[in-house]
């Protein structure tokens, strides 16, 4: 038998109260972290500038899904950092752990078993260890150089058992640390994009339009009295919209584009007898191979044009670039 209207619309509703109880109690797990940065954080982050190593990260269970995002947003943003399984860690992996790095130990209890025996070997070889706890007395906490108090009132989840507030919270304690460390190594948009290449941000950061523009045979050109028809197949072969026009040095002089074309025939130009320099854009705004890609998008969208001679430093022409270029390369 179906549930009926008048139940289907309660249990919706009973739902929508639950996933809102979730996230107002997780939202005020977050909101008590603000009181919590103080000397310990910012020691914490010395310890992580000062590493010569890697920061090590691990954790067990939901702990260790935290750590490995933590582990990831660290090095994403400057601070070189990989995630160690704890119960992997006693079966050999504890070799990936050194003298010069420093490690980031989870635990919601601070004395979870796999993390606790690993504690001693970390002591030993002498790595830094800060812990993200919920018991800053735990055996975790008082053996850490640093604890970093992420505990919580009660967990979102009805039962407060599942961890959900805890989780959270430890999540953004570590995107904090991430962050100030990403302040104060000075990690730019740039160094960013470096670590992202195949992004959409990396593209528009890393690219030049040298990577993009059209080169060679592929650049449409013609010289200053070229005939309006010969400009006008030069144009279709080449199929970016417009030509530029060269002097007999070589040095451009103009641009010819498919809004100067419909301007003439408003003319009644004649193009069999025309010489494009009398049709032509003079002094076109141009860009440099060297250029980020993005400028030249910039300059194309400010100035409403769809394509752009690039001159080298000495004036001559070596490519084209169109909006199209800029699409396919994912600038746009």
């Amino acid at each position: 038998m179906e549930p009926s209207t008048d139940d289907a619309g309660s249990h919706h509703k009973n739902m929508r109260s639950l996933a809102m109880a979730v996230i107002r109690t997780e939202a005020a797990a977050i909101q008590t972290l603000a009181d919590r940065i103080d000397e310990h954080f910012t020691r914490a982050c010395d310890l992580m500038l000062a590493c010569v190593g890697r920061v090590i990260v691990t954790g067990m269970g939901k702990s260790g899904h935290v750590g490995g995002k933590i582990a990831a947003t660290l090095a994403s943003t400057g601070t070189p950092a990989f995630f160690v399984h704890p119960g992997e860690a006693s079966h050999g992996d504890l070799g990936m752990i050194t003298a010069r790095d420093v490690v980031i130990a989870m635990s919601n209890s601070g004395e979870t078993d796999e993390i606790i025996t690993i504690i001693p070997l970390i002591k030993r070889l002498g790595a830094p260890l800060i812990a993200l706890t919920g018991n800053c007395h735990s055996r975790l906490g008082r053996e850490a150089d640093v604890c970093l108090d992420v505990s919580v009132e009660r967990e979102a989840c009805p039962l407060d058992l599942a961890p959900t507030s805890s989780t959270t919270a430890t999540l953004v304690m570590g995107d904090a640390l991430a962050v100030a460390l990403l302040e104060a190594r000075g990690f730019s948009a740039e160094d960013f994009a470096r670590t992202h290449p195949a992004g959409r941000l990396g593209r528009r950061l890393l690219l030049h339009v040298a990577d993009v523009m059209n080169k060679g045979e592929a650049i449409p050109v013609v010289g200053a009295d070229t005939l309006l028809v010969r400009a006008l197949v030069e144009i279709s072969q080449k199929g970016l919209g417009m030509t530029t026009v060269v002097n007999r040095e070589g040095a451009v002089i103009g641009i010819f584009t498919d809004g100067d074309l419909r301007r003439a025939i408003d003319q009644y130009t004649d193009v069999h007898a025309t010489p494009i320099v009398e049709v032509m854009t003079h002094g076109p705004r141009t860009v440099r191979p060297d250029q980020l890609a993005v400028e030249a998008l910039k300059l194309m969208e400010d100035h409403q044009i769809n394509a752009l001679p690039v001159l080298d430093s000495g004036g001559m022409l070596v490519g084209a670039l169109s909006m199209h270029d800029l699409l396919r390369a994912g600038v746009i």
